[in-house]
């Protein structure tokens, strides 16, 4: 059998009850953004330039390791680590060092351990999240690399 074709009415009617739950999700997103731009702004008054820079080297292996502790231990949702991750470039932290903090505080949640451990076991708990921390750092590494040669070419 065929499948039947929309009219146009269908497709109109699909279209604006996509838009609708887009805007109600947009909307349920808007409280938490605005929390985290909030405390941007508080973190950028009471933590200078200075104290960041004190944290980073600029050494590219000791700032990945430092941005991926960081983000193992943050939780949140992914959107908030981006906007976190372009606030610390503006500061002038290392490309190295952002990418492992996002990578990690998606893949690696030290605060939801033990919840995790409930469900899963500790065990395996454990070993995903260490097995998660290393390989952030290494794909951060190969992910700062490439587009580092990307952009000489």
């Amino acid at each position: 059998m065929k499948p039947k074709k929309q009219t146009g009415n269908k497709k109109q009617r699909n279209i604006l009850t996509a838009f609708y739950k887009t805007l109600k999700n947009f909307g349920s997103a808007l409280p938490m953004l605005l929390g985290v731009i909030l405390l941007l702004g508080l973190f950028q008054t009471f933590v200078s330039k200075k104290m960041i820079f004190s944290i980073f080297s600029g050494n590219a292996l000791t700032d990945t390791l430092i941005g991926a502790i960081f983000g193992s231990i943050s939780a949140g949702n992914p959107i908030t680590s981006y906007i976190i991750g372009g606030e610390l470039l503006k500061d002038g932290v290392s490309l190295f060092a952002v990418t492992a903090f996002i990578v990690t505080w998606v893949t690696v949640g030290v605060i939801q351990l033990p919840a995790e451990a409930g469900i899963l076991g500790k065990k395996f708990a454990l070993k995903r999240n260490i097995i998660s921390f290393f390989l952030a750092i290494l794909v951060s590494i190969a992910t700062v690399t490439t587009l580092t040669l990307i952009q000489i070419k």
